[in-house]
């Protein structure tokens, strides 16, 4: 049998289907709303697009110019015919490519896109050479296998490591996060993704002609990884991820003991200003330094600017909800000759990174409430946490950055630095 016998009747029983991989509607949307505030007709790129279901849905509902690549141009005619059924014609170009050669010029889009694909390339490879495609403040949306469990059986390890090795959410933000972005979000996607891909592939499955040659093999290989998912789900799944360029005007790094004159310098002056610097909440920066209790090792960051100083500081400590463990954001500090120039969302997108690849679940702001949802919180209310003294409801917002963990539900309780 040759290879190309084989590639066809792979693609022949895949040919129909909604869907190329694990995937929902819902998905998509939840993956779109991490990405953010988006232009009004943003240029969207998606990888890898197979039938389309994800680039119609962003054409529609995103108002989104979409371009679709694929290599497979049967694919690419079944989304030109469901774009025109739909009358998205004029909002969906289709471009038969391969995703490691693409040829669009730097900057040109908005969003880059790539549902259950990204494999074809390797995550690392995706994320250092599909950054060059996004226009300042660009995302990067991508969804990608994972393991859920940090002791995978041996059945289920041997396949992956054969086909595709596989990394934890957290391995995964943190080998994005040394490629130089920021995590905006994850999302876990629900067995019901995985049904959307497994079910329709199943009846291909059981109606194709194994006669044809490479048919019988098709057939044998989808079976097995039918067969491996319900076996083993457990032990993997996928997740979607929605990632940022870091911004290259500053240097984010974590403080070292020879930054703390330069970190009250600038917390002092950003809360009060560089004729009168105030004093209480440089003061609070060093009581939580001192409590070891709530100190939380990495998680007092700083931006640093071209020429070397620091400006800006943003620090997250150890807080409690009820008896749960929790963290909490504060203060940040813009230096004044460095704000309103983007070192403060830098500084703070790179603290929320390190309290995810730290492990925090959950993260709680008392803070302005038009600007901390630009960073995915939304009022802790919602969660039923409320503070322990009286604060507008917006005002004290809560982000949760892992979701396999049960978000606690109680009173905040700051640690005792903070006077309240």
């Amino acid at each position: 049998m040759s290879d190309n016998a084989l590639h066809d009747s792979f693609f022949a029983l895949h040919h129909g289907l909604p869907r190329q991989g694990p995937g929902s509607d819902a998905t998509t949307r939840r993956l779109l709303a991490l990405a953010g505030t988006l232009p009004e007709r943003p240029r969207v790129l998606d990888l890898g697009c197979g039938p389309g279901r994800s680039a119609l849905l962003l054409a529609a509902e995103a108002g989104a110019e979409v371009t679709a690549v694929d290599t497979h141009e049967p694919f690419l005619a079944e989304l030109r015919e469901s774009a025109a059924a739909r009358g998205l014609d004029g909002s969906v170009r289709t471009v038969r490519a391969d995703m490691g050669a693409l040829p669009f010029p730097d900057g040109s889009f908005d969003l880059v896109w790539a549902e259950s694909s990204v494999f074809v390339l390797g995550f690392d490879r995706a994320l250092a050479e599909w950054r060059r495609l996004l226009a300042p403040g660009g995302t990067l949306v991508l969804t990608e296998c994972v393991w859920t469990t940090e002791e995978p059986g041996p059945t289920a390890r041997g396949f992956w490591e054969e086909h595709y090795p596989l990394r934890t959410v957290a391995g995964n933000a943190a080998a994005a996060v040394e490629a130089g972005y920021h995590v905006l979000g994850t999302v876990p996607q629900p067995e019901s993704d995985w049904d959307e891909y497994y079910v329709p592939l199943a009846a291909h499955a059981d109606a194709a002609d194994t006669s044809v040659p490479g048919m019988a093999e098709a057939v044998e290989g989808a079976r097995a990884e039918i067969a491996l998912r319900r076996a083993h789900g457990s032990e993997y799944g996928y997740a979607g991820f929605a990632l940022r360029p870091a911004d290259p005007r500053w240097a984010l790094r974590t403080e070292t003991a020879a930054d703390a004159e330069a970190i009250r310098r600038v917390v002092s002056t950003a809360f009060g200003s560089e004729g009168e610097p105030s004093a209480t909440e440089a003061d609070l920066v060093e009581a939580l330094r001192r409590d070891a209790a709530a100190w939380l090792p990495g998680l007092s960051i700083v931006a640093e600017a071209p020429d070397g100083t620091v400006a800006a500081h943003a620090l997250i400590t150890r807080c409690r909800v009820g008896a749960a463990p929790a963290a909490a954001l504060a203060p940040v500090s813009v230096a004044p000759a460095h704000q309103r120039t983007g070192a403060g969302q830098a500084v703070v997108r790179a603290a929320l990174d390190a309290a995810r690849l730290r492990g925090e679940p959950l993260v709680l702001v008392l803070g302005h409430p038009e600007y901390y949802p630009r960073f995915g919180f939304v009022r802790a209310s919602e969660y039923g946490i409320k503070p322990g003294f009286d604060v507008p409801d917006e005002a004290m917002m809560a982000l949760v950055l892992d979701d396999s963990v049960p978000v606690p539900a109680g009173t905040l309780v700051y640690p005792a630095a903070f006077g309240v």
